[in-house]
């Protein structure tokens, strides 16, 4: 009978002993990431949400709100800000994207939603995009904010200056991944108005509906072990025209979505923050949407067009007033004349006729 507890006791021994390395690493990410190694945080979501709200974002006008300013946790929804102040670098020439970025210890142990990234992969900017938008990669937006600002937390700042910008108001960016805070943190905040707020400046540049319409993408394509990335926002395939943007969850925010769509050239952003659940969540994004474009208002009429033509008068020859004064008492001068002449004819036909009366 011993026999056999030996063997037992000297096989669990050698297997945490002798552990792969790749499993060891898992294991201590699990570890560094679990319930003990993060800040307890109370739960913010409701039912069937915390806050909704959506906006025409070619005036700005809000057509649907139900206590937008609410506040809730975003989530992975925080990845649209990494998505914006990358996207601008980018149009500044700042990055490239087929900038090679090389993954740190740092990126790849973050855990939670990711592609499994390895220490010293490197990816390019554009790869990193696709993963971070599309699976909501949490390594994938580690390993971009440390490239871009050389640490997190001076990607963070990058984010709380860029939501100070737009008038985010009510939100405070703690992470570049939306993930609880660890300890001694503070979490990441906002509200749905905030959220919407990034939505409509997103909106200014289309080439992030590149990342945000894509349902699916291969990362590691030319490898052995290729990986298959598959679009959280189920809208892309259930809502017409919706082309974006992002969804977010975490226990204590709950479900939420910050999406978009577009119809006979008209878009509507739309944001349910801290929702009970994923059905609930995306039926309620889908119905704000759908009741948005209903009520959307008609687009204010064009400017006049101004121009800077200037038109230019001909110049008038100078008058001579003398001249012109002289011509004029001439014109008097000659009706006189001619006015005493008819007088003085009168006048000499009248004597006529008086002399003929007394001659007869």
């Amino acid at each position: 009978m011993k026999q056999p507890i030996v063997c037992l006791v000297l096989a669990i021994l050698v297997s945490g002993t002798f552990l792969p390395a790749t499993a060891t690493a898992a294991r201590k990410t699990a570890t560094k990431h679990s319930s003990g190694g993060r800040e307890p945080i109370k739960a913010l979501k409701g039912d069937p949400y915390v806050g909704a709200i959506a906006v025409d974002t070619a005036t700005g006008k809000v057509i649907f709100e139900d206590n937008a300013d609410g506040i809730g946790y975003p989530a992975s929804m925080v990845k649209l800000m990494d998505l914006l102040i990358i996207l601008e670098k980018i149009e500044k020439g700042q990055l490239k994207l087929d900038e090679k970025v090389t993954v740190t210890p740092e990126s790849s142990t973050i855990g939670g939603s990711g592609v499994y990234l390895k220490d010293n992969e490197v990816f390019s900017i554009e790869e990193l995009l696709y993963a971070m938008a599309i699976q909501s990669a949490n390594d994938a937006a580690t390993a971009l904010a440390i490239h871009t600002a050389g640490s997190k937390a001076g990607f963070v700042k990058l984010m709380n200056t860029r939501a100070a910008e737009l008038g985010m108001k009510s939100t405070t960016f703690a992470s570049v991944h939306g993930l609880p805070p660890a300890k001694g943190q503070q979490p990441d905040l906002t509200t749905a108005r905030d959220m919407a707020l990034l939505a409509c400046e997103l909106v200014k540049h289309p080439e992030v509906f590149r990342y945000t319409s894509a349902k699916q993408r291969v990362l590691r394509a030319n490898t052995n072990k290729p990986f298959i990335m598959s679009n959280h926002n189920h809208l892309l395939l259930s809502l017409k025209g919706c082309d974006g943007f992002k969804t977010g969850y975490i226990t204590a925010a709950g479900f939420s979505i910050t999406a978009t769509a577009l119809r006979n050239d008209r878009r509507v952003v739309a944001v349910v923050l801290g929702s009970v659940n994923s059905e609930v969540r995306d039926e309620n994004a889908r119905e704000i949407i759908n009741s948005a474009f209903v009520n959307l208002p008609p687009l204010p009429p064009p400017q006049p067009v101004i121009t800077n033509t200037v038109q230019t008068l001909e110049k008038q020859p100078a008058v001579d007033l003398s001249a012109k004064k002289e011509k004029r008492s001439k014109t008097m001068r000659i009706a006189m004349y001619i006015g005493l002449f008819l007088v003085g004819i009168a006048v000499v036909v009248r004597l006529f006729k008086l002399a003929s009366i007394t001659h007869n």
